[in-house]
Protein backbone atom coordinates (compact mmCIF):
# COMPACT_ATOMS: atom_id res chain seq x y z
CA UNK A 1 0.00 0.00 0.00
CA UNK A 2 1.80 3.87 -0.94
CA UNK A 3 2.27 5.95 2.25
CA UNK A 4 -1.13 7.79 2.77
CA UNK A 5 -1.65 11.06 4.93
CA UNK A 6 -2.59 10.07 8.58
CA UNK A 7 -6.16 9.63 9.51
CA UNK A 8 -6.09 12.63 11.99
CA UNK A 9 -10.05 14.16 13.21
CA UNK A 10 -12.91 13.08 11.17
CA UNK A 11 -16.74 14.62 12.49
CA UNK A 12 -18.75 11.39 12.81
CA UNK A 13 -21.45 14.02 11.09
CA UNK A 14 -25.27 14.47 12.47
CA UNK A 15 -27.88 14.72 9.67
CA UNK A 16 -30.26 17.37 9.54
CA UNK A 17 -33.78 16.64 9.15
CA UNK A 18 -36.70 19.41 7.67
CA UNK A 19 -39.65 19.85 8.89
CA UNK A 20 -41.05 16.92 6.42
CA UNK A 21 -38.69 14.80 7.79
CA UNK A 22 -36.34 15.01 4.54
CA UNK A 23 -32.45 15.26 4.64
CA UNK A 24 -32.01 19.04 5.26
CA UNK A 25 -29.07 19.31 2.45
CA UNK A 26 -28.38 23.02 3.16
CA UNK A 27 -27.91 22.46 6.15
CA UNK A 28 -25.93 19.39 5.88
CA UNK A 29 -23.67 21.03 3.59
CA UNK A 30 -23.00 24.39 5.75
CA UNK A 31 -22.32 22.15 8.26
CA UNK A 32 -19.71 20.19 7.02
CA UNK A 33 -18.10 23.27 5.86
CA UNK A 34 -17.68 24.19 8.70
CA UNK A 35 -16.48 21.40 10.42
CA UNK A 36 -13.67 20.94 7.50
CA UNK A 37 -12.66 24.94 8.11
CA UNK A 38 -12.28 24.44 11.55
CA UNK A 39 -10.36 21.07 12.60
CA UNK A 40 -11.39 18.10 10.74
CA UNK A 41 -9.90 16.38 7.97
CA UNK A 42 -12.71 14.78 7.34
CA UNK A 43 -16.66 14.14 8.05
CA UNK A 44 -17.94 10.80 8.00
CA UNK A 45 -21.35 10.32 6.60
CA UNK A 46 -24.22 7.65 7.57
CA UNK A 47 -22.75 6.60 10.88
CA UNK A 48 -24.45 6.12 13.91
CA UNK A 49 -24.06 9.64 14.59
CA UNK A 50 -25.51 10.32 11.08
CA UNK A 51 -28.56 7.90 11.54
CA UNK A 52 -27.17 6.32 8.70
CA UNK A 53 -29.16 2.99 9.73
CA UNK A 54 -32.20 5.19 9.37
CA UNK A 55 -31.25 6.36 5.71
CA UNK A 56 -32.30 4.97 2.00
CA UNK A 57 -29.92 4.16 -0.79
CA UNK A 58 -31.69 6.80 -2.29
CA UNK A 59 -31.18 9.84 0.10
CA UNK A 60 -27.69 8.40 0.99
CA UNK A 61 -26.68 8.52 -2.63
CA UNK A 62 -28.59 12.23 -3.10
CA UNK A 63 -27.10 13.40 -0.09
CA UNK A 64 -23.38 12.48 -1.26
CA UNK A 65 -23.89 14.10 -4.46
CA UNK A 66 -25.34 17.08 -2.97
CA UNK A 67 -21.82 17.51 -0.77
CA UNK A 68 -19.71 17.30 -3.59
CA UNK A 69 -21.40 19.71 -5.55
CA UNK A 70 -21.63 21.95 -2.89
CA UNK A 71 -17.74 21.98 -2.87
CA UNK A 72 -16.82 18.86 -0.13
CA UNK A 73 -13.99 17.06 -2.23
CA UNK A 74 -14.67 13.43 -2.16
CA UNK A 75 -11.18 12.74 -0.26
CA UNK A 76 -12.34 14.67 2.69
CA UNK A 77 -15.30 12.52 3.03
CA UNK A 78 -15.37 8.96 5.11
CA UNK A 79 -18.56 6.83 4.02
CA UNK A 80 -20.60 5.10 6.08
CA UNK A 81 -21.36 1.44 5.35
CA UNK A 82 -24.22 -0.39 7.21
CA UNK A 83 -25.94 -3.52 5.27
CA UNK A 84 -26.51 -7.50 6.01
CA UNK A 85 -26.06 -8.61 2.31
CA UNK A 86 -22.97 -8.83 1.33
CA UNK A 87 -24.44 -7.47 -2.53
CA UNK A 88 -25.48 -4.26 -0.53
CA UNK A 89 -22.45 -3.31 1.17
CA UNK A 90 -20.42 -4.23 -1.88
CA UNK A 91 -22.71 -1.91 -4.46
CA UNK A 92 -22.30 0.99 -1.41
CA UNK A 93 -18.51 0.80 -0.71
CA UNK A 94 -17.63 0.30 -4.60
CA UNK A 95 -20.03 3.22 -5.43
CA UNK A 96 -18.34 5.48 -3.12
CA UNK A 97 -14.35 3.83 -3.59
CA UNK A 98 -15.07 4.70 -7.43
CA UNK A 99 -15.84 8.36 -6.28
CA UNK A 100 -12.94 8.69 -4.57
CA UNK A 101 -14.15 9.06 -1.09
CA UNK A 102 -11.21 8.74 1.78
CA UNK A 103 -12.20 5.72 3.20
CA UNK A 104 -15.23 3.52 3.60
CA UNK A 105 -16.63 2.69 7.55
CA UNK A 106 -18.22 -0.37 7.52
CA UNK A 107 -20.21 -2.00 9.85
CA UNK A 108 -20.54 -5.96 10.60
CA UNK A 109 -23.71 -7.58 9.37
CA UNK A 110 -25.21 -6.60 12.59
CA UNK A 111 -29.00 -8.12 11.87
CA UNK A 112 -27.16 -11.65 13.25
CA UNK A 113 -26.63 -12.07 16.73
CA UNK A 114 -23.73 -14.28 17.84
CA UNK A 115 -21.56 -15.25 14.64
CA UNK A 116 -18.42 -16.77 14.75
CA UNK A 117 -15.07 -14.97 13.78
CA UNK A 118 -14.84 -17.61 11.47
CA UNK A 119 -18.44 -16.35 10.05
CA UNK A 120 -17.26 -12.64 10.11
CA UNK A 121 -14.30 -12.86 8.83
CA UNK A 122 -15.94 -15.08 5.50
CA UNK A 123 -18.35 -12.06 5.47
CA UNK A 124 -16.09 -9.31 5.12
CA UNK A 125 -13.56 -11.35 2.85
CA UNK A 126 -16.82 -12.06 0.54
CA UNK A 127 -17.31 -7.63 0.44
CA UNK A 128 -13.59 -7.07 -0.09
CA UNK A 129 -13.36 -9.72 -2.88
CA UNK A 130 -16.69 -8.06 -4.86
CA UNK A 131 -15.29 -4.62 -4.51
CA UNK A 132 -12.40 -6.26 -6.80
CA UNK A 133 -9.59 -3.86 -7.91
CA UNK A 134 -11.41 -0.75 -6.33
CA UNK A 135 -10.71 -1.97 -2.71
CA UNK A 136 -8.67 -0.02 -0.40
CA UNK A 137 -8.76 2.05 2.72
CA UNK A 138 -11.97 0.08 4.40
CA UNK A 139 -12.31 0.88 8.33
CA UNK A 140 -13.70 -2.05 10.06
CA UNK A 141 -16.22 -0.76 12.60
CA UNK A 142 -16.50 -1.70 16.18
CA UNK A 143 -19.23 -0.86 18.19
CA UNK A 144 -20.58 -3.46 19.81
CA UNK A 145 -23.17 -1.51 21.95
CA UNK A 146 -24.88 -0.88 19.55
CA UNK A 147 -24.76 -4.03 16.43
CA UNK A 148 -24.24 -6.29 19.47
CA UNK A 149 -21.72 -7.94 16.94
CA UNK A 150 -18.31 -7.54 18.35
CA UNK A 151 -15.26 -7.04 16.20
CA UNK A 152 -12.14 -9.44 18.24
CA UNK A 153 -8.75 -8.31 17.75
CA UNK A 154 -7.58 -12.02 16.60
CA UNK A 155 -10.16 -11.15 13.50
CA UNK A 156 -9.50 -7.72 13.07
CA UNK A 157 -5.50 -9.12 12.16
CA UNK A 158 -6.73 -12.28 10.20
CA UNK A 159 -8.98 -9.69 7.97
CA UNK A 160 -5.99 -7.58 7.84
CA UNK A 161 -3.19 -9.87 7.30
CA UNK A 162 -5.68 -11.47 4.44
CA UNK A 163 -6.54 -7.97 2.77
CA UNK A 164 -3.28 -5.89 3.50
CA UNK A 165 -3.96 -3.96 0.71
CA UNK A 166 -7.80 -2.89 1.58
CA UNK A 167 -8.40 -2.96 5.21
CA UNK A 168 -6.90 0.61 6.50
CA UNK A 169 -8.02 0.39 10.06
CA UNK A 170 -10.80 0.00 12.64
CA UNK A 171 -13.07 2.31 14.34
CA UNK A 172 -13.08 1.84 18.03
CA UNK A 173 -16.44 2.70 19.47
CA UNK A 174 -16.08 0.32 22.49
CA UNK A 175 -15.61 1.90 24.83
CA UNK A 176 -13.23 -0.30 26.77
CA UNK A 177 -10.21 1.36 27.27
CA UNK A 178 -8.17 -2.27 28.44
CA UNK A 179 -9.44 -3.49 24.99
CA UNK A 180 -8.65 -0.81 22.98
CA UNK A 181 -4.71 -0.45 24.77
CA UNK A 182 -4.23 -4.36 23.05
CA UNK A 183 -5.74 -3.24 19.58
CA UNK A 184 -3.22 -0.01 19.50
CA UNK A 185 -0.27 -2.17 20.43
CA UNK A 186 -1.02 -4.92 18.36
CA UNK A 187 -2.16 -2.92 15.16
CA UNK A 188 1.27 -2.91 12.93
CA UNK A 189 0.36 -1.23 10.19
CA UNK A 190 -3.46 -0.50 10.67
CA UNK A 191 -4.69 2.45 11.43
CA UNK A 192 -6.31 3.13 14.79
CA UNK A 193 -9.72 5.24 15.42
CA UNK A 194 -10.89 6.15 18.74
CA UNK A 195 -14.65 7.05 19.20
CA UNK A 196 -14.73 7.61 22.67
CA UNK A 197 -13.14 11.46 23.64
CA UNK A 198 -12.73 10.41 27.09
CA UNK A 199 -9.53 7.76 25.73
CA UNK A 200 -8.54 9.40 22.11
CA UNK A 201 -5.89 11.55 23.68
CA UNK A 202 -4.33 8.09 25.70
CA UNK A 203 -5.13 6.31 22.42
CA UNK A 204 -3.06 8.40 19.92
CA UNK A 205 0.00 9.20 22.47
CA UNK A 206 0.13 5.06 22.51
CA UNK A 207 0.00 5.17 18.45
CA UNK A 208 -3.50 5.67 17.69
CA UNK A 209 -3.68 7.59 14.31
CA UNK A 210 -6.81 9.88 15.35
CA UNK A 211 -10.80 9.53 16.03
CA UNK A 212 -14.06 9.63 13.82
CA UNK A 213 -15.71 11.84 16.53
CA UNK A 214 -19.41 12.33 17.51
CA UNK A 215 -18.11 15.70 19.57
CA UNK A 216 -16.13 16.51 16.02
CA UNK A 217 -19.73 18.27 15.00
CA UNK A 218 -19.15 20.67 18.20
CA UNK A 219 -16.27 21.52 19.11
CA UNK A 220 -13.75 19.97 16.45
CA UNK A 221 -11.00 22.29 17.07
CA UNK A 222 -11.20 20.67 21.04
CA UNK A 223 -11.07 17.21 19.73
CA UNK A 224 -8.43 18.09 17.49
CA UNK A 225 -6.15 18.87 20.22
CA UNK A 226 -6.67 14.97 21.40
CA UNK A 227 -6.96 13.32 17.99
CA UNK A 228 -3.71 14.75 16.21
CA UNK A 229 -1.56 16.12 19.25
CA UNK A 230 -2.34 13.69 21.94
CA UNK A 231 -3.42 16.31 24.65
CA UNK A 232 -5.94 15.32 27.38
CA UNK A 233 -9.05 17.68 27.83
CA UNK A 234 -10.72 16.95 30.96
CA UNK A 235 -13.22 19.83 30.43
CA UNK A 236 -14.15 17.61 27.32
CA UNK A 237 -14.27 14.39 28.55
CA UNK A 238 -16.97 16.07 31.53
CA UNK A 239 -19.00 16.77 28.32
CA UNK A 240 -18.81 13.71 27.23
CA UNK A 241 -19.95 12.25 30.30
CA UNK A 242 -22.92 14.41 30.54
CA UNK A 243 -23.78 13.21 26.82
CA UNK A 244 -23.16 9.10 27.21
CA UNK A 245 -25.80 9.44 29.90
CA UNK A 246 -28.47 10.39 27.46
CA UNK A 247 -29.32 9.29 24.36
CA UNK A 248 -26.04 10.03 22.35
CA UNK A 249 -26.61 10.86 18.74
CA UNK A 250 -30.04 13.07 19.84
CA UNK A 251 -27.45 14.50 22.48
CA UNK A 252 -25.09 15.52 19.94
CA UNK A 253 -27.99 17.36 17.55
CA UNK A 254 -28.84 19.40 20.71
CA UNK A 255 -25.23 20.49 21.19
CA UNK A 256 -25.17 21.54 17.28
CA UNK A 257 -28.40 23.27 18.02
CA UNK A 258 -26.92 25.28 21.00
CA UNK A 259 -23.67 25.89 19.25
CA UNK A 260 -24.96 26.75 15.98
CA UNK A 261 -28.37 28.89 17.28
CA UNK A 262 -30.43 26.73 15.08
CA UNK A 263 -32.98 24.80 16.76
CA UNK A 264 -33.80 22.63 13.24
CA UNK A 265 -30.91 20.82 14.63
CA UNK A 266 -32.95 19.17 17.07
CA UNK A 267 -35.26 17.17 14.74
CA UNK A 268 -33.91 13.45 15.03
CA UNK A 269 -35.58 10.31 12.43
CA UNK A 270 -37.83 7.71 13.94
CA UNK A 271 -37.17 5.66 16.26
CA UNK A 272 -35.39 8.17 18.15
CA UNK A 273 -36.52 10.83 19.48
CA UNK A 274 -35.43 14.18 20.27
CA UNK A 275 -33.79 15.07 23.53
CA UNK A 276 -36.12 16.44 25.96
CA UNK A 277 -36.56 20.40 26.05
CA UNK A 278 -34.80 20.25 30.09
CA UNK A 279 -31.99 18.12 28.87
CA UNK A 280 -31.00 20.03 26.28
CA UNK A 281 -31.16 22.76 28.20
CA UNK A 282 -28.39 21.10 30.67
CA UNK A 283 -26.26 19.74 28.49
CA UNK A 284 -26.42 23.79 26.86
CA UNK A 285 -25.43 25.16 30.10
CA UNK A 286 -22.91 22.49 31.03
CA UNK A 287 -21.36 23.56 27.55
CA UNK A 288 -20.93 26.86 28.18
CA UNK A 289 -19.44 26.92 31.65
CA UNK A 290 -16.73 24.68 30.28
CA UNK A 291 -16.37 26.15 27.10
CA UNK A 292 -16.69 30.21 28.29
CA UNK A 293 -14.34 31.19 25.50
CA UNK A 294 -15.88 32.76 21.81
CA UNK A 295 -17.26 29.85 19.44
CA UNK A 296 -16.31 29.59 16.02
CA UNK A 297 -18.60 31.38 13.15
CA UNK A 298 -21.31 29.40 11.74
CA UNK A 299 -22.04 29.30 8.24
Amino acid sequence: MSPRERFGLSAAMTTPFDAEDRIDLPRLIDHARWCLANGCDSVTLFGTTGEGASLSGEERAATFEALIAGGVAPDRLVYGVAETAIGNAVVRARAALEAGVRAVLVLPPFYFKNPSDTGLFDWYAAVFRGLGSVGRDVLLYHIPSITAVPLSLPLVRRLADAFPTVVRGVKDSGGDWAATEKLVAARGDLEILVGDERDLARAVRNGGAGAISGMGNVCPGRVRRLAVDGLDDPALSELVEAVIRTPVTPAVKALVAHVSGDAAWMRTRAPLEPTPAATAKALAELHDRLFPEARPARP
